[in-house]
């Protein structure tokens, strides 16, 4: 019996696969539906970045120097 969450996994991975093939083809003047699920990736991949930078930027405020290493 397979696990679901390797399942679920494999699911995320061919759905950023997916993605980055229609950014490339929409880049080529793909179909309009490459170039709207292209547009979608690149929208979740800069909500990503930004959900990173915010937590980096919390955990530095957390510890109270910043990340400067122990004055």
């Amino acid at each position: 019996m397979v696990n679901v969450a390797v399942l679920v996994l494999f699911g995320v991975l061919a759905l950023a696969v997916g993605g980055c093939v229609c950014v490339v083809w929409a880049e080529r003047g793909g179909p309009r539906w490459a170039r709207v699920v292209a547009a979608v990736t690149l929208a979740a991949g800069e909500l990503l970045r930004r959900s990173a930078k915010n937590r980096r930027r919390s955990l530095n405020r957390t510890t109270g120097n910043g990340g400067t290493g122990g004055e």
